[in-house]
């Protein structure tokens, strides 16, 4: 399965924005962003100027994109999805992005980045109503309950994140017991409950074109 292996810090610098994607790293002082608030490259620092809305509309999907951890065929295949649902594209995006089961995952508070919580799913640390899945992108529906698995809840990885979830938050969408390392979905999340600064009409103006 294709993935990107490089600098997940350079993604962030890329975007102008720290997307968070390197877990409890990105809170402190070693966070690349916070060293080098520019464009990576040998010219990232002089780059600027007006952009065209092409560019703008691009540089907001790649950011989404990179945000989730999805890559282009499958994020074009989550917009055509969106759009043929009854509601606004845009919105509709968005939320089947946050329905993915690593994100559910790393909100719960389970893992400290969405690219942990898509490998730990690969390796079999999570059930779904009681039922094994491995499919990072398999899509959680309302009520159902994500649970890790008995045999994996001592994991080093899984304790630490969810002693430093405290930094994020939990969403008020999602249900969580730590005692019993479950959660659920007990509503769907509303546009205002995506507080990351995204402006999603881009994305369905470039996929208009």
């Amino acid at each position: 399965m294709a993935r990107y292996t490089g600098s997940s810090c350079r993604l962030c610098r890329r975007e102008n924005l720290k997307l968070f994607l390197k877990g409890d790293r990105c809170y402190g002082d070693k966070c690349a962003f916070e060293r080098r608030p520019y464009a990576p490259g040998q010219h990232g620092q002089r780059r600027g100027g007006k952009f065209s809305d092409y560019r703008v509309q691009l540089r907001e999907k790649q950011k989404v994109k990179r945000l989730y951890g999805v890559l282009e065929k499958q994020f074009r295949g989550y917009y055509y999805r969106a759009e043929r649902q009854k509601g606004i594209t845009g919105t509709n995006l968005l939320i089947l992005l946050e329905s993915r089961l690593d994100n559910i995952i790393y909100r719960m508070g389970f893992a400290a980045s969405r690219s942990q919580a898509r490998q730990m799913v690969r390796h079999n640390h999570f059930s779904v109503n009681n039922r094994k899945v491995n499919i990072p992108s398999f899509q959680v529906s309302l009520g159902d309950v994500v649970e890790v698995r008995e045999k994996c809840r001592k994991a080093p990885q899984i304790l630490e994140a969810m002693e430093t979830v405290v930094r994020r938050g939990i969403p008020s969408w999602i249900e969580v017991e730590k005692e019993k390392f479950m959660g659920a979905l007990r509503a769907m999340p509303n546009r205002e409950d995506i507080t990351m600064p995204i402006q999603e009409q881009l994305i369905v103006e470039l996929y208009s074109k």
